[in-house]
Formats: structure tokens, C-alpha cells, sequence
């Protein structure tokens, strides 16, 4: 069966959606929490980093963005390889994003308490994104904001919840509704 896969980021974590259709219905492959961290404070590494001096506060930020990356990485080749192994083709992948950030440096980021939040929400959308491309999937990155308007799927994707059981909140519909468009556009 072909699948695609849909993430949702959060800070140092992300919703993770397998789908794959059978027989013209869809079906949940895969649904879990994936963690983007190995230490605690690398889930807000600007955060982490702001009382610092400049030097060691890039330093701090490069490595807790360095840390996610790889993460990520293999996170994302562990779950090819278990759908693999169920005799499924991973396609696609669909990354949920928001708004583009600034070119802002890290000495800028750090100068500012929001651009701090706003740095760090980018930052896990876009491991993401770069851990699909790593696995040569097909990227879908999917502004978060048009997710209303796929009426029509988003019912497919709530029908979903009564077949999986829970969890299956926003963030996991969310994440099955990226890994849908995904899923119909490959």
C-alpha cells in the first residue's frame, strides 16, 4: 500500500500521521508522538540560550538545532522502515507550517523576547522538513492556516477517530489531514 506521512511540530516534539488507503478507504498505518530532543532544554534552545554571551548563546543554539536535525532524522527513517517492513511505500511526506520567520540572526532573535517563540515554532517545522528531505520523501509543506479550508476531507479525517480510538485530538487529525492532501497529490 502507498502511505503518506503528516507531522505536526511542537516544541521539541511532533504528531506523526501514517495514512495509506485499501480498497478506496482510508486507513491509519501509523500514530504517534515523535520526540525532536535528547535534553530538556533543547525543546526552547533560544530560551535556553538568552541569558548567555553572544558566542556560547550561538553555540547553545546551533547545537540544539544540530540535536533536532538528527533526531528527526532518524525518527522519520525509523518509521520508513517499520512501514517497509508492512510491505507499505512511503510516498510523501506533508510538514504542517506557519508563517515564514525573518532572516533574523541568532544575535537578533535573541534580542527580542517574541522573536525567541516565534524562532523556536519555525525551528521544529522546519527539522522536520529537512528530515523528509534527508529520507527522500516527497515534501508537502502545508501552511497550517488552510487546513479550514478542506471541509471535505477534514470529515474523512474525523470519521478516522471512531476506527483508531483515542488519542485522536487536533493534533492528530491535524496530522492525518496533511498526510491526506499529501497522500492525493503524489
Amino acid at each position: 500500500m502507498k502511505v503518506a506521512i503528516g507531522l505536526k511540530a511542537h516544541s521539541g516534539w511532533a504528531a506523526l500521521v501514517t495514512l495509506g488507503r485499501r480498497s478506496g478507504s482510508l486507513v491509519v498505518c501509523a500514530r504517534q508522538r515523535i520526540d525532536l530532543v535528547e535534553e530538556p532544554w533543547a525543546k526552547q534552545p533560544y530560551h535556553a540560550a538568552e541569558r548567555l554571551e553572544p558566542g556560547p548563546a550561538r553555540e547553545l543554539v546551533a547545537k540544539g538545532i544540530a540535536m533536532a536535525r538528527r533526531v528527526a532524522i532518524a525518527e522519520l527513517q525509523a518509521v520508513i522502515a517499520r512501514e517497509r517492513s508492512q510491505q507499505h511505500s512511503v510516498e510523501a511526506c506533508a510538514v504542517l507550517i506557519g508563517s515564514p520567520m525573518p532572516s533574523w540572526t541568532v544575535d537578533e532573535i535573541l534580542a527580542v523576547h517574541f522573536r525567541m517563540h516565534k524562532a523556536e515554532g519555525v525551528l521544529f517545522r522546519d527539522v522536520l522538513a529537512d528530515a523528509a528531505r534527508a529520507c527522500a520523501l516527497k515534501l508537502f509543506p502545508i501552511p497550517e492556516r488552510e487546513l479550514g479550508t478542506r471541509s471535505r476531507l477534514s470529515k474523512q479525517i474525523a470519521s478516522l477517530g471512531a476506527t483508531v480510538g483515542p488519542p485522536w485530538g487536533k493534533d492528530q487529525k491535524d496530522a492525518a489531514l496533511a498526510a491526506l492532501i499529501a497522500l492525493e497529490h503524489d
